[in-house]
């Protein structure tokens, strides 16, 4: 329905936008997993050819989506559910995890913008233990083995003067990490997986891209070690929200509208600039340290279970 550019740091929603065409395009597979007791739905998008990658927009490699509604909700149980499948995506992603690694987080974000802080604050929620394992060993922890795991907050450009990128790739020369695990804020083109949604990738992650404001790639390629991004979308552009209720509107009432003619003077209206403006809820604050701490709960057990 939409000629504007769709917005969205989401496989799986790039994939809807393609409609039926998607399942006969080589090199996309889509898997659903339904779990109904812990009302968590999991899709994975599988992007195997450069063709696909093109058609879908993103690079190839493997994209998991949790969708779970009580994300949204203060309920500790089900986040903990929640957790518990995140953590056990992310051991599958991890490569040799049953062998002792040095795993090093990254939370991405502005911790001024309470939508974009959900990394900074994933961090302060971590199990930190890198600097005791160098000092003391694993014995510190009563353990044979077990992963190292240290953290970075490099802020956003605006703060610091520097590229992301530039900062994390200082930071992994130095101290060699064997994998990267980079937590980010997203972009949903959608409400309802607003705050209800968590991609996992082994992509790595291009920061910022979902907002139009594209930054260096943290990917395998460019800093020398497997990158994992976790996201979790917490605004959606305000363009997209106008035209699903003037879609929804048109197709439950009487009055129809014209949705092609809308398009036809689309780039005259206030529709073109609302595509700078990106919405999230009014209590993005308590939402946000309620999703930092169920992602920091699932690297946590991650870690914990080697």
């Amino acid at each position: 329905m939409q000629s504007q550019q769709i917005r969205t740091d989401l496989a799986l929603e790039a994939h809807e936008s393609i409609g039926d065409t998607s399942s006969r395009i080589h090199g996309i597979d889509v898997e659903e997993k339904n779990y109904e007791e812990d009302q968590v739905f999991v899709t994975t998008v599988s992007v195997t050819t450069k063709n696909a990658a093109k058609t879908l927009g993103k690079p190839m490699g493997t994209y998991i989506t949790i969708e779970a509604p009580a994300l949204d909700e203060p309920d500790e149980e089900s986040h903990r559910e929640v957790s518990t499948h995140l953590s056990s995506i992310v051991k599958e992603l991890i490569p040799n995890f049953e062998k002792e690694q040095s795993i090093l987080v990254i939370g991405l974000g502005n911790r001024d913008v309470t939508a974009d802080s959900l990394g900074p604050h994933v961090i302060d929620n971590l199990c930190i233990t890198r600097h005791i394992i160098m000092e003391y060993g694993t014995a510190a922890y009563d353990k044979s083995k077990m992963h190292s795991v240290s953290s970075l907050a490099p802020g956003v450009m605006a703060q610091n003067g520097m590229e992301t990128a530039e900062i994390i790739r200082g930071v992994v020369e130095q101290t060699s990490p064997d994998v990267l695990i980079v937590i980010d804020s997203l972009a949903a083109r959608t409400l309802h997986r607003l705050n209800r949604t968590i991609q996992i990738t082994d992509t790595g992650i291009h920061p910022g891209s979902g907002v139009g404001n594209h930054r260096n790639a943290l990917t395998k390629e460019s800093l020398g070690v497997p990158v994992i991004a976790i996201g979790i979308p917490t605004v959606v552009d305000a363009a997209t929200i106008v035209w699903d209720a003037l879609d929804d509107f048109s197709n439950k009432s009487d009055h129809s509208i014209d949705l092609h003619m809308l398009q036809a003077s689309y780039d005259n209206t206030l529709l073109k600039e609302l595509n700078n403006m990106y919405v999230t809820g009014k209590d993005v604050d308590a939402i946000i340290k309620r999703l930092s701490y169920t992602v920091s709960e699932a690297l946590n057990m991650t870690f914990d279970d080697i």
